[in-house]
């Protein structure tokens, strides 16, 4: 999975916002907020990462927290990502 061209990640009032730039902003025109963890996997989606390995840097990242949050964090992220058509 891969972040497309076109969609960037701004700093506003101090919060994470997802906007959309150029013939992006032809399909997608709303933001989406992120929290930390959120950026985190947008970091990680916008490499390349598949959703495995997301889990796992998450998993070292914030020690302590169980996989199945994880993978439900991440899950309902790339969900909306893909429903936005955000994702490759």
């Amino acid at each position: 999975m891969k972040i497309k061209n076109g969609f960037v990640v701004r700093e506003i009032a101090g919060q994470h916002v997802v906007m959309a730039l150029g013939d992006a902003s032809k399909i997608f025109n709303g933001i989406i907020k992120l929290n930390d963890s959120a950026r985190f996997i947008w970091d990680m989606l916008a490499k390349g990462s598949e959703r495995d390995e997301i889990v796992a840097a998450l998993a070292t990242e914030y020690n302590g927290v169980d996989k199945t949050t994880l993978e439900n964090d991440v899950d309902t992220l790339i969900d909306t990502l893909k429903g936005a058509g955000i994702l490759e």
